[in-house]
């Protein structure tokens, strides 16, 4: 099967890597893809930090003694049907592609396990009123989880990848974040540039500090555009109406997410 063009099998992928549900030599091969295809590997990079920002809201509280026994049991179950499951359907999954025709089995099952302790902890740990403001807190936030349209991974000349960048055309918003080490002078700045298929390069922005980055664009100014790159520039970017002035340290496809 061809991951690169099944957008909707690398978003589940990512998902279950960063939840840990994506295990063995699944993991390693899911791993490998990531580090040789820019999209595997800004999906992944996506999840991550959407599971980070989730368990930011999460308090640190001990589950009684008879939450983790249901939990215990929730397991012991999930592993009974697994294991009937497989011995019905996994020898003709894989006859019929390998271990990603097998995929479907393992998610639904460890998704559903996963599930299922999850919701055992909450319901047993007899909220308080604070404790319910944190969930409806993150449940605004997982709402407003901002749209995606484009993602790329800017890398340098190495292919060390140094920025993920998203466009979310329902806030009109590029987020970029910070993946890589490298630091610029207090005499310089950073500017992201679309580079479109005719034209000179387009300047989207100077770059502030911080591990996270958001810069104002409309979708005219990212759609079609097959390219980005971050040049290194003056403190406070190129002369307006021109291009880069500096070297171009960082470039990468911008890849639609509905391929």
């Amino acid at each position: 099967m061809n991951l690169t063009g099944n957008p909707s099998l690398i978003e589940q992928l990512a998902a279950s890597y960063a939840l840990g549900t994506l295990r063995g030599g699944a993991r390693r091969r899911f791993e490998a893809l990531a580090r040789s295809h820019a999209p595997v590997r800004a999906a992944a990079l996506i999840w991550q930090g959407r599971m980070a920002s989730v368990g930011e809201l999460q308090p640190q509280i001990a589950p009684s003694p008879a939450v983790w026994k249901r939990i215990e049991n929730l397991v012991h179950a999930d592993q009974e049907a697994k294991a009937m499951l497989a011995a019905r359907q996994v020898p003709a999954a894989v006859s019929a592609g390998g271990w990603w025709a097998s995929l479907g089995l393992w998610r639904g099952a460890s998704a559903a396990g996963a599930m299922a302790a999850v919701l055992a902890v909450v319901v047993g740990l007899n909220l308080n009123t604070t404790l319910n403001g944190q969930v409806r807190e993150l449940s605004a936030k997982l709402a407003a989880t901002p749209e995606i349209q484009y993602v790329a991974v800017l890398a340098d000349d190495k292919s060390a990848p140094n920025m993920l960048v998203t466009f979310d055309p329902k806030h009109n918003q590029l987020q970029l974040k910070r993946v890589g080490a490298f630091q610029v002078g207090p005499d310089q700045s950073l500017e992201l540039w679309a580079l479109p298929q005719t034209g000179g390069p387009k300047s989207l922005g100077v770059l502030g500090e911080g591990a996270v980055i958001r810069l104002p664009a409309a979708s005219e100014a990212v759609n079609n555009v097959p390219t980005l790159a971050i040049s290194l520039e003056p403190k406070g970017g190129a002369p307006a109406g021109g291009g880069p002035t500096g070297p171009v340290l960082f470039k990468g496809a911008l890849i639609p997410m509905n391929l």
